[in-house]
């Protein structure tokens, strides 16, 4: 069994390399590789697409990555592959990002990337460290979570699902604020698992054992 990490010139993926390898080891033994191949990507068992920096700049990476946004349509949107996106990753799913300007995303998860707009003066974009997780209806990703459970974010957008029932987590900075998304095999978390300490090695931990 392996899981990919995608390489799309989306930042280092070491830190996510090394969290995926650890949570493997400690539970599935799964072969974690980073590649940005499309058809190493085709023959894995799982999909973690990470991302960041700005929305456009990450679709126009996926895109560059030969026949990679049809392998990910192949294998997770239509072949049921379980598929994890993380902060821009999971932007990505959503149906446009309007970020300086309207970009297609993937459109797996009807709605589109917005900016952050808190209502408090205090509250400086970007959304930057540790908040409180408030947990939505239970789902496999977040067994053994605990609501108020803190994870860590950067970001300046965030992605409104059309379907409130998309919503998986949320966090609380000036207006309620995405975290994670989920819709059948595909789930994606707009904090950084590798960076959010015993929460998001469970929640890798949780994605590797995951059966949808």
């Amino acid at each position: 069994m392996t899981v990919a990490i995608i390489d799309y010139g989306s930042g280092n993926l070491r830190s996510a390399e090394k969290a995926f390898q650890r949570m493997s080891a400690e539970t599935t033994g799964e072969d974690i590789v980073v590649s940005g191949d499309a058809e190493v990507v085709r023959k894995t068992d799982r999909i973690v697409l990470p991302g960041v920096g700005a929305y456009a700049d990450c679709r126009r990476g996926l895109d560059a990555a030969e026949g990679m946004v049809e392998v990910l349509e192949e294998r997770a949107h239509k072949g049921g592959v379980p598929f994890l996106g993380v902060c821009v990753g999971m932007q990505l799913m959503a149906t446009v990002g309007r970020e300086h300007r309207d970009t297609d995303g993937l459109d797996w998860i009807p709605g589109e990337v917005v900016a952050l707009r808190p209502n408090d003066d205090d509250l400086k974009i970007p959304h930057m460290g540790w908040n409180e997780l408030t947990l939505g209806d239970p789902h496999p990703l977040f067994e053994g979570i605990e609501a108020g459970a803190h994870a860590y974010f950067v970001h300046s957008y965030h992605l409104r699902p059309r379907n409130p029932e998309h919503r998986l987590a949320h966090v609380a900075y000036g207006e309620l604020v995405t975290a994670a998304v989920g819709k059948g095999n595909l789930v994606g978390t707009q904090f950084h698992p590798e960076k959010s300490q015993d929460t998001g090695l469970r929640l890798i931990a949780n994605f590797l054992n995951w059966t949808p």
